[in-house]
């Protein structure tokens, strides 16, 4: 044992010429006697080469779980993006089962594995849906941890950003909530799922947290309060949607009345006269020197208000109707992914570079990720799958540099999985998918319950992207 700052170590090993020598690590979040304990289960007496095969066997058979026929570029993308997907969130505890909580006492987990690495602002768009499909049982565990987490934290807050033993508050909204609401509603929860909502409840009332109080009493949070506060209030108001869904799943009428109504709070941020999503000040009026397309001081969080004021996954038809109908829906759309953004708006963001743009469509951020598929709703299917086999060619490459963005958990990965099965779920907590346009021209997915769902895409091919029937 030692301790200090700077450490150094240094080791010499009496080898010859060419000996090659293996080395074990072992690591504990709970203790060094953990740690062994995980050095003798997991490894034992395994030579390095049968870990590495055991290894491969564990990959293949996960990565079996989908099984495609197309293209050898096809394959290569869809296979590394289903590898990427299964990286995060990640197993954080012992082989006995113990793990140091967010309190920072040691627990063990009770009939489930603990997990971490929730990097829940990204991946509860397709990430966790797309787990709800392949892997639910892992989905499952994952909404047990995230309780394991309310219970210990002394906040009692779902997590935000759930990390090892800490909270890191990193990004908006409270969107644990979606993939508990997503994965209870779809039947993947084997836990106490009156406790899980009241859990959700617990959350989105937690008036100290970025501007929910305000966001409560106003319907909306003023700019003044808050940095982000127009996706802020999108995104909550998205959350609150996700928790009425599963409060109407459970029978809790009162619980669903009271988020039903707060869900519609996105109406409040929306400026008819300019036809954006635009930050307002306390005194209920928008706020001047707005620009729809500037990323930075708009209110927004790693996105502008081109991109934002689609989000609101969970009531195209209200938005459409509020955008003016169906026509001019569309035709927003068309200008989002037909225009051109100057370098000057993405320059200092995050991640972003031109490859990630489409238009003024980001791929390398999520905000937007459901919006392809907002053509379906303005009765022009047709565009959806344009636009989402576009994306599928431009986004992702079978290169090092290949991914539009950083893939944020497999967030990025997840969306092109789904995009090229042909479906995606704009609104994760219902049970509905939007039809895209597949790209692979065939796929059986091997269901955990030992059945297995098919796709066969007639005919597709880069230049025949439209689905007749």
């Amino acid at each position: 044992e030692i301790a200090g700052k700077n450490l150094k170590m240094y080791f010499d090993f009496d080898t010859q010429e060419n000996e090659a020598i293996e080395v074990q690590l072992a690591v504990s979040p709970v203790s060094q006697a953990n740690a062994l304990d995980n050095l003798k289960q997991e490894v034992g007496n395994l030579s390095f080469n049968q870990i590495k095969e055991k290894a491969q066997q564990d990959w293949n058979k996960e990565l079996s779980r989908i099984v495609i026929k197309g293209s050898d570029t096809e394959k290569t993308n869809f296979y590394t993006a289903m590898y990427h997907t299964f990286i995060n969130p990640t197993i954080y505890m012992d082989a006995n089962g113990e793990y140091k909580g967010l309190d920072q006492n040691v627990h063990k987990a009770d009939g489930f594995t603990n997990y971490t690495t929730f990097s829940l602002w990204d991946t509860y768009r397709a990430l966790h849906p797309y787990f709800n499909i392949v892997q639910p049982k892992r989905n499952n565990d994952m909404v047990k941890s995230m309780m394991a987490h309310y219970d210990q934290f002394s906040m009692k807050m779902l997590p935000i950003w759930s990390h090892y033993a800490n909270e890191n508050w990193c990004m908006s909204g409270y969107h644990s909530v979606s993939v508990v609401s997503d994965a209870i509603i779809k039947g993947n929860y084997s836990g106490d799922t009156k406790a899980a909502l009241l859990a959700c409840v617990a959350t989105a009332n937690k008036r100290d947290y970025e501007g929910i109080g305000e966001y409560i009493d106003k319907g909306f949070i003023p700019a003044e309060k808050n940095g982000t506060s127009v996706s802020n209030t999108l995104e909550y108001a998205y959350d609150d949607w996700a928790i009425a869904q599963l409060a109407k799943h459970l029978g809790e009428t009162e619980i669903y009345n009271q988020f039903i109504k707060r869900s519609e709070n996105w109406r409040n941020v929306y400026d008819k006269s300019v036809g954006f999503m635009r930050p307002k000040l306390a005194n209920g009026t928008f706020k001047k020197d707005f620009d729809a397309l500037e990323t930075h001081g708009q209110g927004f969080i790693e996105g502008n208000s081109w991109n934002y004021s689609f989000f609101i996954p969970h009531n195209p038809k209200g938005l459409i109707e509020a955008m003016g109908g169906k026509k001019k829906f569309g035709e927003k759309l068309d200008e989002l992914f037909s225009m051109h953004l100057p370098d000057k708006f993405f320059a200092d963001t995050e991640d972003i570079t031109r490859e990630g743009i489409i238009g003024g469509y980001v791929h390398g951020n999520e905000p937007a990720h459901h919006v392809a598929y907002l053509y379906n709703f303005a009765d022009q299917a047709w565009k959806t799958q344009q636009q989402v086999r576009h994306i599928l060619e431009m986004q992702y490459k079978a290169t090092p540099d290949g991914l539009g963005g950083n893939d944020d958990t497999g967030q990025m990965s997840a969306w092109y999985i789904l995009g090229s099965l042909g479906f995606y779920p704009v609104a994760p907590g219902s049970e509905d998918y939007s039809i895209g346009s597949p790209a692979v021209d065939h796929a059986i997915l091997n269901l955990e319950n030992g059945k297995t769902f098919e796709i066969e895409a007639i005919n597709q091919s880069p230049k025949n992207v439209y689905v007749e029937k």
